[in-house]
């Protein structure tokens, strides 16, 4: 996900996404801790988007 494709999204949409994106983290670090996880750079890579997220609806709360 790039930040323009999150840039917009509107509020409601980027809180829904970011709870989704919890979850799927959550997920692969169940999944990880199971040793079920084929790919363990995903984690790396949601952390990232979810970091996105926050940084963007962080910048839409300061702005208005």
């Amino acid at each position: 996900m790039k930040a323009k494709e999150v840039r917009e999204m509107s509020v409601t949409e980027l809180e829904t996404k970011l709870s989704d994106l919890k979850k799927e983290l959550f997920n692969l670090r169940f999944q990880h801790a199971t040793n079920q996880l084929d790919n363990p750079v995903r984690i790396a890579f949601v952390k990232k988007d979810i970091a996105r997220v926050k940084t963007i609806l962080r910048e839409k709360e300061i702005n208005g």
